[in-house]
């Protein structure tokens, strides 16, 4: 059972008090008990006196036959006290104690202490028991002279019992009057413990609050004392560890804020391995539900790959004393870097760099980078630049071959010249197409492609692809249709842009729909989006093609599309255009039935909605 601090003062006090009165009794007792004795004896001295007194005094010497027992009887009654009379040989002339007719059998009291002291000229005191009654008696003796007579000695005697009786009593009213002296101590004991225990109370009730995290309570005492410096001592804690939270609050704050902001994701490992930190970058990278601060890493990401890199790094880590006793100018790495590929829902490609927390705090840190997209724009850029090195490569082999054959022509054989000529013509301009491409890719991507989004109307946009193209179908025999619900049908876009998109699908159609095939461009709104559509019933394509087939470079037959002047990019860069004018493209394709280009636009606002 616990005791409390107010409690112990109590126990402490009545302790105390106990002790005192305790000591206080016993002291009191022992000098009570010696001044009684005294008392006793000076009062038995006295009664002694008296009964001398009253001896020499009579006439006893006077008569013929002294009666002295009854004279023994006769004060004893007076004195309170058994008198006897001893005679100068020893023998007992009178007790008040004893019969007449038995004193002839009472011993010889010559040699009795108090009875040689009071024949000596003293007054005899002694303590001892009777023989005569068997009694612990308390003897005063003194000397008398009768006239007429001889010397006799006068003994006065009480029973000790008496004087223990006496002092009993005395004792009990010790004990009363030391119960009550308790009583009232502990009494003014406890209303002095309450009085003084308010300002602890104070104090308790002060502190119970800051451990509540209430830093704003503080102590109000006014009296003076320790306790009430103690309450001064506890404001200024109080307000030192208020200061000193809303200092860690902050920086704790701001640690938090730069760590949810972070895209990197954050990882803090205690030295067991457990986990003590999770922002929420990494919780979206590795799809983490739940809370994970307390649980090892591997319940919380199971990859072997990582799980190697950091035992590399706690493997260096154990060696790292006896490394740097044989090592003494170096030091082991406490950081590794890799990269881990992540399966499942949301493939990743994530780099991890792991540092060893120094000092106090051991740990470690674990940041995670996403690089997928960067690698697969690094894959993108190797295959561009691939593609287009191959792509420049057969028409500038093309223009070389012509002119050096052209050299040799011009005088071994002149009527070929113009072939070689028209060689070098189609491939420069083949090279000068593949160069524009690259070059609007390029500029469409890196945003430099300026835009003006108003509304555009479609009938004429798809006049001017008409012209444009209208020679080459005619050489393929391949038939362009119209249709158009609304002749004055606009959708929000940029002119330039549109007319490149429907440019490049019509002119694609056209070239791989085959000789004699049909091309249908339609236009209609649905609710707030413009939806055109570039239809064609040729060949069709196959569908393992169709998601690949906005890629650059990509051709599903690359010797027919070089063979038609196709540099790949084309459909790649009708893709960004539609996606900057916040439009969508989609492709359905059926292989002997025909391909349909399908366009989403967002239809012009109204004023009210501008």
């Amino acid at each position: 059972m616990r005791v409390g601090l107010k409690a112990k003062f109590f126990l402490f006090s009545l302790s105390l008090i106990g002790l005192a009165l305790l000591v206080a009794y016993f002291y009191a007792r022992v000098e009570l008990s010696k001044e009684a004795r005294e008392q006793i004896l000076a009062d038995l001295v006295v009664r002694t006196h008296l009964v001398a007194n009253r001896v020499e005094g009579s006439d006893m010497a006077r008569q013929p036959q002294p009666r002295w027992d009854s004279l023994a009887d006769e004060l004893g009654l007076i004195a309170g006290c058994r008198v006897t009379f001893v005679a100068p040989d020893g023998h007992v002339l009178g007790d008040s104690m004893v019969a007449p007719g038995s004193l002839s059998e009472l011993e010889n009291h010559r040699n009795r202490p108090e009875v040689e002291q009071a024949f000596g000229g003293k007054v005899g005191r002694t303590t001892r028991e009777s023989s005569t009654t068997g009694q612990k008696m308390l003897y005063v003796a003194r000397a008398v002279n009768v006239p007429g007579t001889q010397r006799m000695v006068v003994r006065l005697a009480i029973p000790i019992t008496s004087v223990d009786r006496t002092l009993a009593t005395l004792g009990r009213s010790l004990v009363v009057s030391g119960i009550v002296a308790l009583c009232i101590s502990l009494g003014f004991a406890f209303i002095a413990l309450q009085w003084a225990w308010r300002d602890v109370r104070v104090l308790t009730r002060v502190a119970a609050q800051m451990e509540e995290g209430d830093l704003s309570a503080r102590v109000h005492l006014t009296s003076p004392g320790e306790v009430t410096e103690l309450g001064h001592v506890l404001n200024r804690l109080a307000r030192n560890l208020s200061g000193a939270m809303a200092s860690l609050r902050g920086e704790r704050d701001l640690m938090s804020g730069v760590l949810s902001s972070m895209e990197e994701g954050a990882l803090f490992l205690d030295e067991n391995r457990r986990v003590v930190f999770v922002n929420s970058a990494l919780r979206t990278m590795l799809l983490l539900d739940g809370p994970q601060v307390g649980k090892s890493l591997v319940q919380v990401f199971r990859h072997a790959e990582l799980s190697e890199m950091l035992d590399m790094m706690y493997e260096d880590e154990e060696s790292e004393d006896e490394f740097e006793q044989d090592h003494p100018q170096e030091s082991l790495q406490s950081r590794v870097q890799g990269e881990i590929q992540i399966t499942g829902l949301k493939p990743r490609r994530l780099m991890v760099r792991a540092q060893r927390l120094e000092g106090d705090q051991k740990g470690t840190v674990v940041i995670f980078l996403d690089v997928t997209e960067t690698r697969r724009l690094e894959n993108l850029r190797r295959e561009f630049v691939a593609n287009v090195s191959h792509e420049l490569r057969t028409p500038v082999t093309s223009i070389r071959s012509a002119a050096e054959t052209l050299t040799i022509a011009l005088d071994a054989n002149p009527e070929m010249v113009p072939r070689f000529v028209d060689i070098i013509d189609r491939n420069a301009a083949r090279l000068q197409t593949l160069v524009e491409d690259v070059l609007d890719l390029s500029r469409i991507e890196s945003r430099q492609f300026r835009m003006t989004l108003r509304g555009v109307n479609l009938r004429g946009r798809f006049d001017h692809a008409l012209r444009l193209i209208e020679e080459r179908a005619q050489k393929r025999e391949v038939q362009i249709e119209v249709e158009l619900l609304d002749e004055d049908i606009e959708a929000r876009a940029d002119a330039r842009g549109l007319d490149h998109v429907v440019t490049n699908l019509i002119d694609n159609a056209v070239k791989y729909a085959g000789v004699g095939a049909t091309v249908i461009v339609r236009a209609f709104q649905q609710e707030q989006q413009v939806v055109i559509e570039i239809a064609d019933n040729g060949a069709g394509i196959d569908s393992k093609h169709l998601p690949r087939l906005f890629e650059r470079f990509y051709r599903v037959d690359a010797g027919r599309s070089r063979d038609l002047g196709g540099t790949g990019l084309g459909l790649a860069i009708v893709k960004h255009l539609v996606e900057s004018m916040a439009g969508t493209i989609q492709v359905e394709s059926e292989v002997g039935v025909g391909t349909t280009f399908r366009i989403t636009l967002p239809a012009p606002m109204r004023d009210a909605d501008a």
